[in-house]
């Protein structure tokens, strides 16, 4: 046995008997989400269901096998079998563990974590994932003795051979099942974005032409005739504070309804709740550029050259404009405006309280409320006087370390999932880890409020929060967000949204009050905010400001 056993690991073998042995045990074995997926679809629970599984496993180990023959070379058959391995094995447990599928917005968001949001994803089951998927075949490829090495002209017809034969077989095999094919693909879309590691590739080469298509240099400038409406001569300058909220679902807003009581401190404050609110995107690089531009979602993705966005209008109109950060940046929003960020501090801010960031630089949320005194003294004062506009850009309920999200004594929904291996713990621990992140931004909110209330004898004072997305908490054995826009669950997509006005007469209260349920969305920002602040532009629609017709209410009820 020894003898054997040794042979077989070490015997030599040729690049095309690598690159198949490894595209059979991707098509089989590192596929294993994908096959649960199509496992638990009410069509495939059959015996025909399995047979078209096995086939479609046939399909994926006959084109990666086409894709690595084109490879196949004595020198970097190795390596890239390293990468692609890798590569698979992490895949299967983020798509397995999670329910996320890999297109190219998820691509864009990998490119853009910073190292706080990695780390949080990294946990013994990813690393047993690594160790069985990709480590224990890479041990065996290594250990390969290579042949004795070919020209490369007879090689390279091999190779092209294997190409062609992987091709015809995948034909073959789609023909042979196509109209199972063809309506599964057409009804669950998803499936083609978890087909592992292909989907990675695919959707990398995608978001790089989208990337490379977008002409270089500075963003086309909009809102050029932007200028601020004559105000009275003893009107107070605006101040409003824009809360960005991160992976918060509107259904787990008590202001909305939900049963536990996640809002303690706003519930008693005069805000005003809009339920029916629906975002841009699943994920916070869709969602941000989109919800700052004045085009709408249905127009933002046919763009082909990067625009302005509301941060450049404003300040173009003479406003003072400051963007806090508590999050992985700002996605290119604020390169043209002054920036600060909780592990960076600027902006004539003092040192961070104790207790609000650990050693690692990761804050709370409330880290940016501190010294916000400082940093609006440290703003041009022409533009303060005309105008100020903070943007907070929260943390929230970022996840899958929900509970890294609330402090110590502000965790009322006990116990709490304290792992970020989500399916390692029951679903309701998950929920009250989530849960308490509310609870933390509520509080932060409420202090928002207060210390506007404490500019209001200087600003007409004002407070605009909407998160960037949703997120799912284990419905449909789905976490976290970024699913395709088409197919994600409402929880993604469902966000909450509020206004605190220090102005707010009973007619204007009344006015707002009575859109609480009417549809409105990411869309509404830009116009709406321009409003507010007073700005005149020829971008403004006022069909999409929500708070157009209040504004005149007041006028209206001083005339009866």
């Amino acid at each position: 046995m020894r003898p054997s056993t040794s042979h077989f690991l070490t015997s030599p073998r040729g690049p095309l008997t690598l690159a198949w042995a490894a595209a059979l045990w991707i098509g089989t074995v590192c596929n294993w989400p994908l096959w649960q997926r199509m496992a638990a679809l009410p069509d495939l629970q059959n015996t025909q269901g399995l047979i078209f599984i096995a086939v479609f496993a046939g399909i994926v180990t006959a084109l990666s096998g086409a894709l690595l023959s084109l490879l196949a070379w004595r020198a970097t058959i190795k390596p890239v079998l390293t990468v692609v391995l890798l590569s698979a094995a992490a895949l299967a447990y983020f798509m397995g563990s999670y329910g996320v599928v890999i297109d190219p917005t998820m691509v864009v968001n990998i490119w853009q974590t910073d190292s706080r949001e990695a780390s949080d994803l990294l946990n013994g089951r990813l690393a047993l994932s690594l160790l069985v998927l990709a480590a224990l075949p890479l041990a065996w490829v290594w250990r390969q003795k290579p042949l004795v090495p070919l020209r490369w002209p007879p090689r390279l017809g091999l190779n092209l051979l294997s190409f062609v034969a992987g091709i015809a077989v995948t034909a073959g095999l789609v023909f042979s099942s196509f109209a199972e094919l063809a309506s599964t693909m057409r009804n669950e879309t998803q499936l083609r974005y978890m087909i592992n590691p292909l989907n990675l590739y695919w959707s990398a080469g995608v978001a790089m032409a989208k990337a490379n298509a977008t002409p270089a240099g500075p963003p086309d400038v909009v809102g050029a005739d932007a200028h601020l409406a004559a105000r009275p001569a003893n009107a107070k300058p605006p101040l409003l504070m824009l809360v960005v909220g991160e992976t918060a679902r509107a259904s787990n807003y008590s202001l909305n309804g939900y049963a536990r009581p996640t809002n303690p401190e706003l519930s008693k404050l005069p805000v005003l709740n809009f339920a029916d609110v629906t975002s841009c995107g699943t994920s916070t690089a869709a969602s941000l550029p989109c919800m700052f531009s004045h085009l709408g979602r249905a127009a933002y993705g046919d763009q082909k050259t990067r625009q302005e966005n509301l941060l450049d209008v404003l300040q173009r109109a003479g406003l003072a404009v400051l963007w806090l950060d508590n999050q992985a940046g700002c996605k290119g929003l604020c390169d043209r405006v002054p920036y600060s960020s909780t592990s960076q501090p600027s902006g004539g801010a003092p040192p961070l309280p104790v207790g609000l960031c650990d050693a690692r630089g990761e804050c709370l949320d409330e880290a940016m409320l501190s010294g916000l005194d400082q940093r609006l003294a440290a703003l041009d004062p022409a533009r303060v006087a005309r105008g100020v506009v903070l943007v907070l850009h929260q943390m929230g309920s970022h996840g899958p370390a929900y509970f890294k999200r609330s402090p110590a004594d502000l965790k009322p929904f006990q116990p709490e999932c304290t792992s970020n291996d989500l399916q390692q713990c029951p679903r309701a621990h998950v929920v009250n880890a989530y849960d308490n992140s509310i609870v933390a931004t509520d509080r932060m909110l409420a202090r928002s409020i207060a210390w506007l209330q404490g500019q209001s004898s200087r600003f007409d004072t004002k407070l605009y929060y909407v998160s960037d997305h949703g997120e799912s908490l284990g419905e449909n054995n789905i976490y976290l967000h970024g699913m395709p826009y088409a197919v994600a669950p409402r929880d993604q997509t469902h966000v909450p949204m509020l206004l605190w006005l220090s102005d707010a007469t009973a007619a204007k209260r009344q006015c707002l009050q009575s859109k609480r349920d009417e549809p409105l969305s990411h869309d509404n920002l830009f116009h709406t905010v321009v409003g507010m602040m007073g700005v005149q532009t020829s971008l403004y629609r006022a069909e999409w400001d929500f708070m157009a017709s209040c504004r005149r209410a007041p006028e209206a009820a001083s005339r009866l």
